[in-house]
């Protein structure tokens, strides 16, 4: 009996630490006051109010921070993987799958934080062939179209998450899985307004 109790305690202590990870690792889950200003954003700029895209640089790179977000709700409706640039890393590594570092320049090889307005539609040379322009909005992404920064698919990153290892680093695109991009591109393709997708930390 005294041996059951042991294991019962120990199980319960690995379900609760579980659950803090998953909370410290998913902020975003509870985050109403980054939602609520995503939903005021959007009102103030004609922007698509049913849904955004927030992509969440603190969490872990090999658990999924990609989330798609019903702003009517204010749930999380999907998540996926989503890769970060490499900077002065090897190319596919996950040498900063914790520790990503962020900048505006070009060349840098690093993605940019801020708000972007997701634009037009277009052929990408990677994943499944498709990509979408992502237009900068505030200082620290400004230079987004002049880096050529898109959102597209990349066949390096998983469907599942594969913490603790991290997803591959590029050049500084919010890359997907293909069949993650397969599953976001008719809500970006059939929306009449412009979609907001938020990169932060």
């Amino acid at each position: 009996m005294k041996n059951l109790i042991i294991i019962s305690i120990g199980i319960l202590a690995l379900f609760l630490s579980c659950a803090k990870s998953d909370q410290i690792l998913n902020p975003i889950i509870s985050d109403s006051e980054r939602i609520d200003e995503a939903l005021t954003y959007c009102s103030a700029n004609n922007f698509n109010e049913d849904f955004c895209v927030l992509i969440d640089m603190s969490i872990h790179s090999g658990k999924k921070r990609l989330f798609i977000l019903n702003l009517k709700t204010k749930e999380i409706e999907k998540s996926y993987l989503v890769s970060h640039g490499c900077g002065e890393n090897r190319w596919e590594s996950d040498e900063s799958k914790t520790t990503p570092k962020f900048s505006n320049t070009n060349d840098s090889h690093l993605s940019s934080l801020g708000k972007y307005s997701i634009g037009n539609r277009g052929w990408s040379s990677y994943g499944v062939n498709i990509n979408y322009r992502i237009h900068g909005l505030e200082a620290t992404n400004s230079n987004a179209n002049a880096r050529d920064i898109v959102f597209h698919s990349w066949y390096p990153v998983s469907d599942e998450e594969i913490y603790p290892s991290g997803t591959a680093e590029g050049w500084g695109c919010p890359a997907v899985s293909n069949n993650a991009f397969l599953e976001i591109d008719p809500l970006l393709r059939n929306s009449e307004k412009a979609i907001l997708m938020w990169i932060y930390k």
